[in-house]
């Protein structure tokens, strides 16, 4: 793997088995992904975008073919290392938030860390409180997810994704549910976490509204269509 890569899909075939007969989600799909990059995963439904990042959380394994991130080989985990891998490694930002509606923000926070004791007992609120101030949240620590709005809900997931420290944080359509301007900032806190050295791996239908600096990867049908990382690359060396 070269070094500067940190994720990388090796002819990833995903087959899924039904009353209705086969159908293959991904076909022989090769893609890297650099350490720092922001990539934008886009494709109607059915083409295979929950699929990938399926396999790149270690959350399902490919029929044939590898995932890599560093050296570890994900489809070679099984179910129990997969999970204390994902804790360390992966935050997953979800469209509907899927907070805990009985804990509070500053619990809903703590819990990754609570889960892969990552943190001192004693650490984990602070660090909790300091996530939570980092996106203007902090006033509301003590209240229950109900009491947000759907942006306010999206940050708190956001610095749940963030508890580990995970190098990588994968979205699956984080914008979704929320107006343009609150998903405008959304994307704003996305991308300053790429700046800072995380990897950013969203799967979104807003095909038309992602910054050209931002590494775009269409799907159609399980393949890669489009990459416009690639396509750099390639006017890079013309």
């Amino acid at each position: 793997m070269d070094q500067s890569c940190l994720i990388e899909f090796r002819q990833v075939t995903k087959t899924f088995q039904s009353p209705a007969g086969a159908f293959t989600a991904l076909k022989r799909l090769n893609l890297s992904i650099d350490e720092g990059e922001f990539v934008t995963v886009v494709g109607k439904s059915g083409s295979g975008k929950s699929t990938l990042l399926n396999m790149l959380s270690g959350i399902d394994h490919p029929t044939s073919g590898q995932v890599l991130v560093s050296d570890t080989r994900l489809d070679a985990l099984s179910e129990s290392e997969s999970a204390v891998w994902r804790g360390k490694t992966i935050g997953i930002v979800f469209q509907f938030f899927q907070l805990l509606p009985t804990l509070t923000v500053v619990e809903n926070v703590m819990l990754p860390m609570d889960f892969c004791r990552t943190y001192p007992f004693r650490e984990r609120q602070p660090r909790a409180m300091r996530l939570l101030e980092r996106v203007g949240l902090t006033p509301h620590a003590g209240k229950l997810p109900s009491a947000l709005s759907g942006g306010e809900q999206q940050r708190v997931a956001l610095c749940r994704a963030l508890a580990n420290d995970p190098p990588i944080i994968v979205a699956d359509e984080p914008t979704g549910n929320l107006d343009s301007r609150t998903a405008e900032a959304v994307m704003g806190l996305f991308g300053e976490l790429a700046q800072a050295g995380k990897t950013v791996v969203m799967v979104t239908h807003e095909r038309n509204n992602i910054p050209s600096a931002i590494r775009k990867i269409v799907l159609n049908d399980g393949a890669i269509v489009h990459d416009s990382g690639v396509q750099k690359q390639q006017d890079g060396h013309a």
